[in-house]
């Protein structure tokens, strides 16, 4: 069986419309959040909220589909995410600061269950293609990065007296597309995919200490991090604090978002041919150009640029990470360590976006470029312990 089969293509569309509401809330959170906010220094709570619920609804989400399966939770996730637009839609008409707040945090709970499509590929598919399956669902993002941008680019001629009601009622479409592609998904059994396993699991302590599970978590939990870091404070450094137009500050986290996905063209091949280790070397490279350009000005195509190599540098980490996760747990214990894993990517990204919010407006652009190098210096000796062929 190759990586193209009827779960693989429902999860692809899928991804392109989770992404959607994804990238329109990290598009226009911070902007709705400075006008709506009672403080500046709360303008990015919004864009926090969403990764905090993501945060904590990780394990949930992985055990819910231990429990009443795939498809059943993926959907729920869905329809959540059309009454979080609805909720965005009734906070921007009432000004409302608060229930704005809750509709980011319930985007962040459709995350959660969004996480699970690369997991649920992987399961579709040989050992030998998960790296390639992964990629290819990461790769259906790229729909979901120019239509989120677009839809707050284009909202204000939609609803002048509203700027962004129209694009959270895109939004709110792009998740009932979700929906009619997921009810086609079938669980691992019904594809007669799933994995015979009569070893018992073992302690969770146990799996982590094992320097390649380490370096797995770690990757996906410096590379969110980082990622969410420096990207949650783009939007607010460049419209709210440089001036820059919001078609331009839409453009470069289109870019951006694009730049995360693109890679998987290619990343899962050369995880194949290099190496998962290899390839999560080059994104800390990448991530480390980040910081170097970005740090050259605070003109539109350095903030471009460094958004670009951001996406690129989070893509070769991600995929890279959850290879090498899928490759060393038995399929028994896959619920509890995929839990485990993106909770903890998920709770450093909820960290990383209270603090770059705040770090952005307190200590500036250059301030939260340079906070994010310690990781990055963590990740690169976590890797040099782990065999070259991993």
């Amino acid at each position: 069986m190759g990586i193209l089969n009827r779960n693989t293509a429902v999860l692809f569309i899928a991804q392109c419309m989770f992404v959607s509401g994804t990238v329109l809330m990290v598009t226009v959170g911070g902007i709705v959040g400075s006008s709506l906010s009672p403080t500046r220094v709360l303008a990015t709570l919004p864009m926090s909220l969403m990764v905090v619920g993501t945060a904590i609804s990780a394990v949930p989400a992985s055990l819910l589909m231990q429990r009443f399966g795939r498809r059943t939770g993926f959907v729920g996730a869905a329809l959540v995410g059309i009454g979080a637009c609805q909720l965005a839609i009734l906070a921007l008409n009432q000004e409302h600061f608060v229930l704005f707040c809750i509709a980011a945090t319930l985007i962040g709970v459709t995350v959660a269950f969004s996480q699970q499509f690369r997991f649920a590929a992987a399961e579709s598919v040989p050992l030998a293609s998960v790296s390639q399956a992964v990629s290819f669902i990461l790769l259906g993002s790229i729909g979901g990065a120019l239509l989120g941008p677009e839809l707050a680019a284009r909202s204000p001629g939609w609803s002048p007296d509203q700027p962004f009601a129209a694009a959270f009622l895109g939004a709110a479409g792009c998740y009932a597309l979700a929906v009619v592609a997921l009810v086609m998904f079938r669980a691992r059994q019904e594809l007669g995919t799933e994995e015979v396993d009569d070893e018992a699991p073992r302690r969770l302590m146990a799996i982590i200490v094992l320097p390649v599970v380490t370096a797995a978590v770690l990757g996906g939990v410096v590379g969110q991090g980082v990622m969410t870091f420096v990207m949650t404070a783009t939007p607010v450094s460049m419209h709210v604090v440089d001036g820059h137009s919001l078609a331009d500050t839409a453009s470069v986290i289109r870019a951006h978002v694009i730049a995360m996905y693109l890679p998987s063209l290619f990343s899962g091949f050369l995880i194949g041919w290099l190496g998962a280790r290899q390839v999560m070397l080059v994104g800390v490279i990448a991530l480390g150009c980040t910081i170097a350009l970005g740090s050259l000005g605070h003109e539109f195509l350095h903030y471009w640029g460094a958004l670009v190599l951001l996406g690129i540098g989070w893509n070769f980490l991600f995929v890279g990470g959850t290879t090498l996760l899928v490759q060393s747990y038995r399929p028994v214990e896959r619920y509890r360590m995929q839990a485990l894993n993106d909770f903890s990517v998920f709770g450093a990204s909820a960290l990383a976006s209270l603090l770059g919010g705040a770090v952005l407006l307190q200590f500036g652009w250059d301030t939260v470029l340079m906070a994010s190098a310690l990781p990055l210096v963590l990740m690169l000796g976590v890797l040099m312990r782990i065999p070259r062929t991993a």
